[in-house]
């Protein structure tokens, strides 16, 4: 059976960085994988500022999507694991592959900045899409 790989953009809170990964990822690659997220110690809710900026920039209502803070034993089987830069603390799932994008956070930052994080990500996840439809994964 040729199925879509799973997805899992993880990071300590799951309220930022995998949040619009997961977003990104299943706005523009979801032809191509199906994107989840997840954190080991989830905050209450999705970052207010990823939010407004997503909603702002791209027309994506996370929340309205049906997005929010997951615990990482929440996750269901999964192919492969990004880690979103939060170093030493990130969280791991042993036997699946892991690829590291060493993303700054952008919580508290102002908007221009954030933006900029938030651009970051958007090429990380469709240059994942490439890398991952050249390999002939569907």
């Amino acid at each position: 059976m040729n199925r879509k790989p799973v997805v899992a953009f993880l990071c300590i809170q799951n309220s930022c960085r995998s949040q619009m990964a997961e977003a990104f990822g299943r706005h523009l690659a979801e032809d191509v994988f199906v994107s989840r997220s997840a954190g080991t110690c989830p905050a209450d809710r999705i970052n207010p500022s990823a939010q407004r900026l997503m909603q702002d920039m791209y027309g994506i209502d996370m929340e309205k999507e049906g997005q929010f803070p997951k615990k990482l034993e929440d996750l269901s089987a999964v192919d492969m694991v990004v880690t979103m830069g939060c170093g030493v603390r990130c969280p791991v799932l042993p036997g699946v592959k892991t690829l590291a994008w060493e993303i700054p956070d952008p919580a508290g930052k102002p908007d221009p900045e954030f933006r900029s994080i938030m651009e970051t990500i958007r090429a990380q996840v469709l240059a994942l899409r490439n890398q991952l439809k050249g390999a002939g994964t569907k």
